[in-house]
């Protein structure tokens, strides 16, 4: 007698259910323990029948074995993270890599460099880049010279003011400054006797003046 095949479909008779799972059960457990023996591999199965009785198998220990694939799931679930996340970082390189090869290409478009195959379109606007570039370029520059300038005037009144301090201060000492109108001097009036020291007189001097000796007057014979 030739086998049916089964249409794999939930069985609506409750009996010949009942039957099945009994039947396919005890397979299911035989083989379990075969796969177990023959290959030596750690097995663990469980089963709930449709009344929620519990049927098991393991070839060591349930525990242990769901604790092994808990944390084996786990690994394998870090190791596809870092997966996505590498296959992520190569992207982000590749988007970078094309970046920086438009860039360069774009530097040397604006340096002169590689321009014989753009359209008056792609020189057109390589034109007012360079030109807005410009724009800003002398507006930093103008900033600078005047800050600098602004820095030079505050500057000046800085020595300024310490020039009139110093002023005020040489005034409260009380000190008389005489210069006499014979202070030019022509050549004729330095002394040099022919060393290298030069004797200078000036008629400029600092405190009060000397009294004026009465000259004798001689009598005439």
């Amino acid at each position: 007698m030739v086998r049916g095949k089964t249409e794999m479909k939930r069985i609506e008779n409750a009996t010949s259910r009942q039957v099945t799972f009994s039947k396919r059960r005890n397979g299911l457990l035989k083989k379990a323990f075969e796969l177990s023996v023959l290959c030596d591999a750690e097995v663990a199965l469980i089963i709930f029948s449709p009344t929620s009785k519990l049927y098991e198998f393991s070839s060591c220990s349930i525990a242990k074995t769901i604790e092994r694939y808990q944390k084996r799931v786990k690994e394998i679930g870090t190791s596809k993270r870092d997966a996505d996340h590498s296959q992520q970082a190569r992207g982000e390189t590749y988007g970078l890599t094309k970046k920086i090869e438009q860039l360069g290409i774009s530097k040397r478009k604006l340096l002169g460099e590689g321009i014989d195959v753009c359209s008056i379109e792609e020189l057109h606007q390589l034109e007012n880049q360079l030109e807005r570039g410009l724009t800003r370029i002398r507006a930093k520059k103008y900033q600078l010279l005047r800050e600098e300038i602004e820095k030079l005037k505050e500057e000046e009144m800085n020595l300024i003011k310490e020039n009139k301090e110093l002023n005020e201060k040489l005034s409260g000492t009380g000190a008389i400054v005489v210069a006499s109108s014979s202070s030019t001097l022509t050549s004729s009036e330095v002394n040099t006797d022919g060393n290298d020291n030069m004797e200078v007189e000036t008629g400029l001097f600092i405190g009060p003046p000397e009294p004026r000796q009465s000259k004798k007057l001689c009598p005439q014979s």
